[in-house]
């Protein structure tokens, strides 16, 4: 494992279990657990409030910044679905351990659902189509890609463990 920086980075579709899985994955590797998302809202308010006063832009230079801050430490580190949309990030991305978890429409139409998330308050059509714009940068920057929608995040967690292990 690497001395300095993030041990590994958790991409992925909305929904696809990143926070969930990373804070076990952390709980494996004893090491600590970042959330760029929970940082923001911790810092700033909840992010669909972001979006209404200030839009797209300004959350996604929040975003940025703790993108920037999270990479440095020590973590497993999980970034909100939209993070790799900037290029800057993508080039932080490059070289390092990139775990892209994926998830199927059927089973994330129930994780989605109740409105917290500004970008899919149309629901598993709009989720469908921001995935699918996204899904070729996620491909580009991911060594290993696990798709969650019907195994336990406990062993989702397991598999990447195993794998950062192997490398």
């Amino acid at each position: 494992m690497s001395e300095g920086g993030a041990v590994v980075v958790l991409i992925g579709a909305p929904g696809s279990g990143k926070t969930r899985t990373g804070k076990r994955l952390a709980r494996l590797l004893r090491v600590p657990f970042v959330d760029t998302d929970k940082r923001i809202v911790a810092a700033h308010g909840a992010i669909a409030d972001i979006f209404a006063a200030h839009g797209e832009p300004h959350f996604r230079e929040l975003e940025r910044a703790e993108v920037v801050a999270a990479l440095a430490e020590r973590a497993v580190v999980t970034l909100g679905g939209g993070a790799v949309l900037d290029a800057a990030t993508q080039a932080d991305l490059a070289g390092r351990r990139v775990v892209q978890l994926t998830v199927a429409p059927a089973a994330v139409e129930s994780r989605i659902a109740g409105g917290k998330r500004p970008l899919l308050k149309d629901g598993i059509g709009a989720w469908t189509a921001l995935v699918a714009a996204r899904q070729p940068i996620y491909d580009r920057l991911s060594q290993l890609s696990i798709d969650t929608s019907r195994q336990p995040l406990d062993r989702v967690a397991r598999q990447i463990a195993d794998w950062l292990e192997e490398q």
